[in-house]
């Protein structure tokens, strides 16, 4: 059997959902897993479908050149289809913090993570070790200030020499640069903890603490123009209080963003994330 999804969204109108789901019909599929939402503020449909084909039958040229022209056209769709035989591939940019490193690739190395990790680029050497154990290539790139656009092209020529689908930056403490973000648009995931804007700083664990906060949190997003302000993937928080040190929060915080980021990730490479107007429908 031959495993699609297909994304769409556009104006929401009447008699969507059929015309969908009896074409897949009369195409031979067989719908395995279909959801949908309206935004009624802005009357935009977003859909997801999965659906399984014959093998034998079924050529993905031929049916995203049906679907385009008798129904992407009629409904003014926006859609992506992608077939379950191609695992997206992710690149890993990484710096010194090893916490979601270690996580994501134990996941990665039990099969639990749909995806292909050709290699994973750092701006130091501190972490090439764990790369080794886990028989992944690692670049080391090193980013100064003068060295930052050399630094990108060597990056970029990576990317596109191994056709990775998307970047995840696994505490990776570089600015991504405009340029980069808008050849991968929604397509760079980042982490971080979620005092911004409250807490800035190098040490905003030690800021939180000496505030007395009672909740702490991390936020998965994708990277933007705008700092730390992309459409958000997952989020989580665990409450802490004056009986925590400042380790303490500094450990849940870890967890969190390893947990938080590995959720974010198996979003996108299942093709679960639809982003639209700075904002995420979350399919799960």
């Amino acid at each position: 059997m031959t495993k699609i999804t297909i994304l769409i969204h556009c104006k929401d109108k009447p008699n969507i959902i059929a015309s969908i789901t009896n074409f897949i019909a009369n195409k031979g599929g067989n719908i395995v897993y279909i959801d949908q939402y309206v935004d009624r503020e802005q009357d935009i449909f977003f859909m997801r479908l999965e659906s399984e084909f014959e093998a034998e039958s079924f050529i993905t040229t031929d049916f995203k050149a049906c679907f385009k022209t008798e129904l992407a056209e009629t409904f003014k769709m926006k859609w992506r289809i992608y077939s379950s035989e191609k695992k997206p591939k992710m690149a890993l940019f990484i710096s010194k913090y090893d916490h979601c490193l270690y996580d994501l690739l134990g996941r990665y190395n039990s099969g639990e993570l749909n995806l292909e990790i050709p290699f994973i680029i750092s701006n130091h050497r501190d972490l090439e070790h764990i790369a080794k154990n886990f028989n992944i290539p690692f670049y080391h790139i090193p980013v100064t200030k003068d060295t930052k656009k050399e630094a990108e092209n060597k990056q970029l020529e990576l990317l596109e020499a191994h056709k990775v689908d998307f970047i995840v930056l696994a505490r990776y403490m570089q600015i991504i640069s405009d340029n980069m973000i808008s050849k991968y648009p929604n397509k760079i995931i980042n982490i971080h903890h979620s005092f911004l804007p409250a807490f800035v700083g190098a040490k905003p664990y030690h800021s939180a603490y000496k505030r007395g906060v009672k909740i702490i949190g991390a936020t998965s997003h994708y990277v933007t123009e705008e700092l730390d302000a992309g459409p958000i993937i997952e989020q989580d928080v665990t409450r802490v209080s004056h009986t925590h040190a400042i380790s303490d929060l500094i450990a849940k915080g870890r967890d969190l963003e390893k947990v938080v980021l590995a959720n974010a990730v198996k979003l996108h490479a299942n093709r679960k994330v639809m982003v639209y107007n700075n904002k995420t429908v979350i399919f799960t």
